[in-house]
Formats: structure tokens, sequence, C-alpha cells
């Protein structure tokens, strides 16, 4: 398949501004809808997980326990936030909360044994996907389009809450 066929642009001519935004704007959807439809992991499917979910366990997943503050600052949420969400999968046995060998006062939160496979299998389709996407890239090109990414999000949310230009 040409590139052509996998971004509705002539390879051979620099793509627009306006072609960009076209062939993104059909592109979305399509990867949103894919992406809704990882499925759950068995073991996980009765706590009615959902995304927000999976945003967190991948920071564990990936970065080991943490605490609640470094969860949030990540995810770019509230601490309260954080620590609802930690609740509730503490409740379901999915996390465990435990005192931080280094300063027993700080709760650091992990998941537990027994899901770590099911949330590696839960994030494993993804990783495929950005590893096929990311890895053909430079360092700097990588950097750019994830900071694409950023702002594309950003302004979306500043669109919605009146701060933005339609333009």
């Amino acid at each position: 398949m040409s590139s052509a066929d996998r971004t509705g642009a002539d390879p051979s001519h620099d793509l627009g501004v306006d072609d960009g935004v076209r062939t993104l704007l059909l592109l979305m959807p399509r990867v949103v809808a894919r992406t809704k439809r990882t499925p759950v992991p068995p073991q996980l499917e009765k706590y009615n997980l959902a995304p927000r979910h999976l945003s967190l366990l991948a920071y564990l997943y990936f970065d080991g326990p943490l605490s609640v503050t470094e969860l949030a600052t990540r995810l770019e949420v509230a601490p309260a936030t954080v620590s609802l969400l930690v609740g509730e999968l503490n409740g379901y046995g999915v996390v465990d909360r435990d005192s931080d060998p280094a300063d027993r006062r700080r709760r650091i939160v992990g998941i537990s044994g027994e899901y770590v496979e099911a949330v590696r299998g839960w994030l494993g389709n993804g990783v495929r996907a950005w590893r096929t996407a990311l890895e053909p890239l430079s360092p700097a090109e990588r950097r750019t389009f994830i900071d694409t990414l950023r702002v594309y999000e950003r302004a979306l949310t500043d669109e919605r809450e009146g701060r933005g230009d339609a333009g």
C-alpha cells in the first residue's frame, strides 16, 4: 500500500495544512474507534473499567509504583481524582497501596501481582501499534509528533471551554 493509500495525500508533493487537517479529521475517528474496541482482559471485565483507569494503570505498568501525587502530575488531574480512582481499583484488588520503603509516611500505588499480566495484555496492542508508528522516526520527529498531539489536545480543550478560535 502506498503512502497515498494510507493517508489520502499524494507523497510526491508537500502536504499543506488544509490537506493535513482533512486527512486527520478523516483518520482520527477511525483511530479512536479501533482503540475503543480494544477488549478488556477477562480478569478485569467485571470491574467496568474505563480509559481513565487504563491511563493510570499504564503509568504504573511502565514506571512502577508511584505516589498519588506523582500519578496526578503525570495524568494532569487533581490528586483527589487520582485518590478516587486508586480507591476504586484498590477495592477491586487491582492495585495495592503500600508504605514507601524510603518514607514510611508516604503511600505508593502499584499493580497487584495477579493483575500485571492482564494489564500488560490490555496495553499490548497499543504498545505494538505505537512502536510500529514511532520506530521509523528520528527522536526529533517523535518529539514533534508527540508535541503536536499535545497541542491538538489542548486546543480541543480550549475550544470546548470557549478559549479557542475556530478559525
